[in-house]
């Protein structure tokens, strides 16, 4: 610890007395310093110990003495060593009794104490204890690399969390608790997510320190990683403020663990790598090889039903990754999906393949797991935010994340499950939403999958010649065509609707085939002809 009042006047070379303010010599001191100016508070920056002779004092008026010893005080002074035998053969009382009534520590100078000694008296402690602090910081090095070597990153949380005397948390990229030490941390970490979220926003490195009551601490967040966007936040909670050595092992903290994160980077890229093989494969129709590829790391995805997850930016199409810039990379909406779903997936423990092909993601999660969860509440937090926002992705849009989702499949069907994946893909493109599930296709109507410009022109063509007819007023073949495909060619039922005989609409039937062409005997002609009526019954 730094030197105080009480170890110099416990120093048996000095010989100081305390002659005021005995009560508070456990106050640490910065430095000792030397001044006969009437006035030194200008030149002080708090914490010293002022060593005076009284040459420009006229340390004997009360008046002057209490003026004096308030503004030491004042500017954070925390004792006053005086040298008696030079100006003055004792401390004159007037002095001694501003001081105490100020409460400042007034140390006696035998005239054989010269203020070098006290000066270096102080600056040997100093540097001593900086020593200590050093030699502390370098064996909480050790001991905090030893840990991560032996139990991983747990293992370092704990062994800084003892170091500082409070408590230490891991997030990771998505500002969820991954690990913490002791164990009840866990809890008091949770309530930082929103300050980790803000830090993660920031280009790394970056830190923050919160405090409040919502916090109960003082906690120092740091970010974890070399890249732009951090890949992980150390949250270090302690009831005041780190000392020397408790800042080294922060420090070393933080060095220790982005080594940890840019290795497992590299290990990430070479799990890609591999899953995109995996997949490869499964698409091919050749699941026992991909099975065999995938090994450990992903062969548990091949034993339980999973589901095909295609997600494309709104970048998709405008050129390469490599012509982004870095803020474009920053906010990537493919690497926050990969993100929420990855660290999803980690915690609880099950196995996730994602693979980025350009400025698309195609993966492959288990079916009911957290992954695909994580999926779904992140399409549709941003389907919240951007209804709240009054905003709808058109068709002709491709600023958004869209999300296609497969049924449920397994190897043997993954070539088919992709499909889905792209047909929800496609669908939800068209019908402006973030994310669509291969299953809603089936559950809903296809009758929204028309508006379409090209279903549109193609349907305005079949009809024209009919339209045509009705406009020089020679019947109206068009609403009697409608109504006998509705009644699925029941003569009677149409022409009720209609309010003709049966005759008539017979009549206008076989007109109907004579201007198109075509026979409405023919299944296939009449589903084009319902479809056409279906895509512009709303012009």
């Amino acid at each position: 610890m730094p030197p105080t009042l009480a170890s110099l006047v416990h120093h048996s070379a000095l010989r100081l007395t305390v002659r005021a303010g005995g009560d508070r010599l456990d106050v640490p001191v910065r430095w000792a310093h030397a001044s006969e100016l009437a006035d030194p508070v200008p030149y002080m920056e708090g914490g010293e110990l002022l060593l005076i002779t009284a040459l420009k004092l006229d340390a004997e008026d009360p008046e002057a003495m209490r003026r004096y010893v308030k503004r030491l005080a004042g500017a954070g002074v925390v004792g006053l060593g005086f040298a008696v035998g030079v100006h003055y053969e004792e401390i004159p009382e007037a002095l001694v009794d501003a001081a105490r009534q100020e409460g400042l520590p007034l140390l006696e100078v035998p005239r054989r104490t010269p203020f070098l000694a006290i000066s270096k008296a102080v600056s040997a402690a100093i540097a001593a204890d900086q020593y200590r602090a050093v030699t502390a910081g370098f064996a909480a090095q050790r001991e905090l690399t030893r840990q991560a070597l032996t139990d991983g990153p747990q293992g370092l949380l704990a062994a800084l969390a003892a170091q500082v005397d409070g408590w230490a948390a891991l997030y990771d990229a998505s500002g969820a608790v991954v690990a913490a030490a002791p164990e009840w941390a866990g809890r008091r970490a949770a309530r930082l997510t929103a300050e980790v979220e803000r830090l993660r926003d920031r280009p790394a490195p970056a830190s923050s320190v919160v405090g409040g009551p919502e916090t109960e601490d003082r906690v120092e967040l740091h970010s974890i990683g070399t890249a732009r966007r951090p890949r992980a936040a150390l949250a270090v909670g302690t009831a005041a403020a780190p000392g020397t050595a408790e800042r080294y092992a922060v420090h070393s903290a933080v060095a220790l663990l982005t080594l940890t994160t840019e290795r497992s980077r590299s290990l990430h890229a070479a799990e890609q790598r591999l899953g995109a093989a995996v997949l490869r494969m499964l698409l091919a129709g050749e699941p026992d090889h991909a099975r065999a590829v995938a090994g450990d790391l992903y062969g548990g995805l091949l034993d339980a039903p999973v589901r095909m997850i295609v997600a494309e930016s709104g970048t998709h199409g405008r050129g390469a990754p490599s012509a982004r810039t870095a803020a474009d990379r920053h906010s990537d909406p493919l690497a926050a999906l990969a993100e929420a779903m990855e660290s999803a997936a980690a915690r609880a423990g099950e196995a996730v393949l994602l693979v980025p092909e350009g400025e698309r993601l195609v993966g492959l999660a288990t079916d009911g797991g957290a992954a695909v969860a994580a999926c779904d509440r992140y399409a549709s937090a941003l389907e919240a935010a951007r209804t709240a926002t009054g905003r709808e992705q058109g068709a002709g849009e491709d600023d958004e994340l869209v999300v296609g989702v497969s049924a449920p499949a397994g190897p043997i069907t993954a070539a088919a499950a992709y499909r889905q994946a792209e047909q929800a893909l496609s669908v939800a493109r068209r019908r402006g939403r973030v994310c669509v599930e291969h299953e809603q296709l089936a559950a809903g109507s296809v009758l929204p999958l028309l508006a379409d410009d090209a279903v549109r022109a193609f349907a305005d063509g079949l009809l024209r010649a009919l339209r045509e007819h009705d406009a020089r007023g020679r019947g109206d073949l068009v609403a009697s065509l409608r109504a006998w495909l509705s009644r699925h060619g029941q003569w009677d039922a149409a022409a009720a609707d209609l309010g003709v005989h049966r005759h008539t609409l017979r009549y206008r039937m076989r007109r109907v085939e004579e201007i198109l062409g075509r026979s409405l005997d023919d299944p296939d002609v009449r589903m084009e002809l319902w479809l056409a009526l279906k895509a512009t019954s709303a012009e």
